[in-house]
């Protein structure tokens, strides 16, 4: 997922405009946040928001209505309170431009992180004080330095007490610098202290060490503006002034619509200048030579830069090299190149390859006893045409048309879950097939998985991922706080449902993160041990709290009295872990006019187990398929009909 932008703008006379100097490419520096996930990289875009454009906060916060995570602008972002789409501001500071680039800090959305170095000259590696490089610094660093680019090094959350400020972090992460090749000018990285709830950056560690352990010590003064002046010294100007003659040529990050402005195309300016009116042309990524003889030629009709999530109208005549801009009325795809009609560049810029999809899903319209109750667009074609939109910004999912339903591949349950989500808050009812692994060659996807857990679990977690999943131990090491790192290679397929399941068994004390590590020769058949039986409804209608009571001693639920339910829909799983139990959620208590023993008949039921998507689809069995709507996910079976299952499981029986 590229950049993002608004679907839905304003019209242009919404737009304010953005006040800068005389342009000049060597005051423009573009550098891009990576971190592991919830290392802090979006709290400190804020901080540098509150430094520079938002110099006064509260006003800011009573405009806004919110403190703090400005750039997490989507409802999703919001709730999982995650980075999904990476997003571009502008920061004015000491005469100069810097463009800071948020990226996501999963490693699902690690086709984000590829995208954006092709676009910055510099990274701020972000990483936690108190835990340390892990499994997405791993990733976004090596990603930084394959590119070339020479990282500044912050230490976040400084502030905490659990913070390790007397070396230990830094000599995990110059460690970390030296396995993934670094060269020594890379080696040179300078390294910062900061807290950015706090709002404060220090290049110097005993300061750090002193604020750290007595809080009231901070300087009244202290803020980012040391963060601010390492990033002009250290991160190069994106462009010099001789980029300016050479002809135009924008590579594409994102692309948009809008109902005034029509197609919107962002992305950095690597040479020439360009002004409102000039007509353009879209060169296809991967074509080998300039604009097919009927390109369509547009022109410019605006030239638009990010402050915040505002996009403003740029004030300058022309937006020159080096710069991150958006450009209004060019048709184009995410990874073409755009260039002047006349004199442009005559082949594409390059884009970086991106790592493959390790999962696919097919998706196809709700076709259940309930489809068309909560949903507006059930059709499939609209399906498809939602998907194949997806595709248009989203460089990292890729589609195959198979009859009435879509194979989509992508890098994770996460990836998929979350486009899931978003179709089904815009109104779609679908159908979701069992995730299957991307295999190529015979060779399947190995993930690195890193696993933090109190030290009395690590037992369990190491027999987990060891045993049926298949997972081999790399390394372990626990600190003296009690907890235990352990990092393991594993089949990205043997990871299926082990978030839940580790969750359950660990208390929720483990915290799991994984990245792609290789393709790998296949690893051979899953333990038997991760079968799940299920409970599946024998009947339709509403769930009643009597039935309920009778079903609860065999096994887990996942429905509640008033539900609705129907043949072959899956309300709990099942005691016997190989064997589905059908059962009658909807029986009601015999009616007659003798009068109860007690006073009241109460059923003291459990909660039921609830999953979003993403986990659903890591839970589902491969019989078994998911149908979303606006409103419920619901588990069921892929074949309704309980006879037909039976004659199903015998015929494989039998061939066994």
């Amino acid at each position: 997922m590229p950049i993002s932008i608004s679907r839905t703008a304003a019209a242009v006379s919404c737009f304010s405009s953005v006040s800068v100097t005389e342009y000049c490419p060597e005051k423009i520096h573009n550098v891009a946040i990576i971190a592991h996930v919830d290392h802090g990289k979006t709290t400190l875009v804020d901080r540098l928001l509150e430094m520079t454009t938002m110099t006064d906060k509260k006003k800011s916060e009573a405009e806004t209505g919110e403190s703090e995570r400005r750039m997490d602008s989507g409802d999703l972002e919001k709730e999982r309170g995650i980075t999904i789409m990476s997003k571009v501001t502008r920061l004015n500071w000491k005469g100069a431009t810097i463009n800071v680039v948020d990226t996501p800090g999963h490693a699902d959305f690690g086709g984000e992180v590829e995208r954006i170095l092709s676009m910055v000259n510099g990274v701020v590696l972000l990483v936690d004080a108190t835990e340390g490089p892990m499994a997405q610094t791993k990733f976004v660093l090596r990603k930084a330095l394959e590119t070339g680019l020479s990282p500044v090094v912050v230490l976040n959350k400084a502030d905490r007490q659990t913070a390790r400020l007397y070396g230990e972090v830094e000599s995990d992460l110059f460690d970390l610098f030296d396995a993934l090749g670094a060269n020594d000018d890379q080696l040179e990285y300078p390294t910062m202290f900061a807290s950015a709830v706090k709002g404060w950056a220090t290049g110097c560690n005993d300061e750090a060490i002193e604020w750290n352990e007595n809080p009231g010590n901070v300087h009244a003064d202290a803020n980012m503006a040391p963060l601010l002046d390492m990033i002009l010294d250290q991160v190069a100007p994106s462009a010099t002034s001789d980029a300016l003659e050479e002809p135009f040529a924008l590579a594409v990050n994102n692309v948009g619509k809008d109902n005034y402005l029509g197609m919107l195309a962002t992305g950095r300016i690597f040479s020439g200048k360009i002004k409102v009116g000039t007509s353009c042309v879209a060169l296809q990524r991967d074509s080998e030579s300039g604009a097919a003889p009927n390109a369509e030629t547009s022109k410019i009709g605006g030239i638009f830069v990010n402050v915040g999530m505002e996009r403003v109208k740029l004030e300058s005549e022309y937006a020159c090299a080096g710069d991150i801009v958006t450009l209004a009325g060019v048709s184009c795809s995410v990874g073409d190149t755009i260039t002047t009609a006349a004199e442009g560049v005559q082949a594409p810029l390059k884009t970086p390859p991106l790592a493959p999809p390790t999962l696919s899903m097919n998706f196809r319209a709700n076709d259940g006893p309930l489809k068309g109750q909560e949903g507006t667009i059930v059709a499939s074609n609209k399906v498809k045409e939602r998907l194949i939109s997806e595709t248009e910004n989203n460089v990292t999912i890729s589609l195959e048309e198979t009859g009435e339903s879509t194979t989509v591949f992508g890098r994770g349950e996460l990836q998929l879950g979350i486009l899931v989500e978003e179709m089904r808050r815009e109104g779609f009812e679908l159908i979701i097939a069992p995730p299957e692994i991307v295999v190529i060659d015979g060779k399947e996807p190995i993930e690195e998985v890193t696993v933090d857990v109190d030290e009395e679990y690590a037992g369990t977690v190491m027999t987990m991922l060891t045993n049926d999943r298949a997972g081999e131990l790399v390394t372990m090491d626990s600190d003296d706080s009690g907890r235990t790192r352990m990092v393991f290679e594993i089949p990205t397929r043997g990871l299926l449902g082990f978030q839940s399941e580790v969750a359950r068994a660990t208390h929720g004390s483990a915290v799991v993160t994984h990245l792609f590590l290789e393709m790998r020769d296949h690893a051979g058949d899953l333990g038997s041990g991760l079968a799940k039986g299920k409970l599946v409804s024998m009947e339709s209608g509403k769930v009643t709290a009597y039935a309920l009571n009778n079903v609860k001693e065999r096994g887990i639920l996942f429905v509640k009295p008033g539900d609705t339910v129907y043949v072959g829909m899956v309300v709990g799983e099942s005691n016997r872990p190989d064997e589905d139990i059908e059962v009658n959620p909807c029986k009601a208590k015999h009616v007659d006019n003798m009068r109860s023993v007690l006073k009241d008949d109460r059923y003291i039921l459990p909660p039921p187990v609830l999953r979003n998507v993403e986990e659903m689809i890591s839970y589902m069995d491969a019989d078994e398929l998911i149908e979303v709507t606006p409103n419920t996910v619901r588990l069921r079976k892929a074949e309704l009909d309980p006879n037909k299952r039976r004659r199903m499981r015998k015929a494989k029986t039998k061939k066994k």
